[in-house]
């Protein structure tokens, strides 16, 4: 999906947009994206959200190609990895099931 903040970007981010894209998707092809600003470095967010229960297997897909792209070619992309909100209910429901009862102090 193109948005309009996507025509906006130059040529490059917009490749780099693509190329992440790609990668994320080739490894699990049920991921969704959006992109956006962000302040916090400022750049542009690539938002992936995958059906994953650990999100680590997704960054090892493109953690040195992004560094790559900060640092050797100056591109302020920063991508963030997002559990389904399936999958994090599935989180706080098998966390509240290991909890252990509290029990009453005499």
């Amino acid at each position: 999906m193109v948005t309009d903040y996507d025509h906006g970007l130059s040529p490059a981010m917009q490749a780099a947009i693509g190329e992440m894209r790609e990668r994320i998707s080739a490894g699990f092809p049920g991921a969704t994206f959006v992109v956006g600003p962000g302040e916090d470095p400022a750049g542009t967010y690539l938002v992936a959200t995958v059906d994953m229960e650990d999100t680590d297997e997704v960054v090892d897909l493109f953690r040195d190609r992004i560094v790559d792209l900060q640092v050797d070619e100056g591109l302020p992309l920063y991508v963030v990895v997002l559990r389904t909100p399936a999958r994090v209910m599935q989180a706080v429901r098998e966390l509240r099931a290991a909890r252990v009862p509290r029990v009453p102090a005499f």
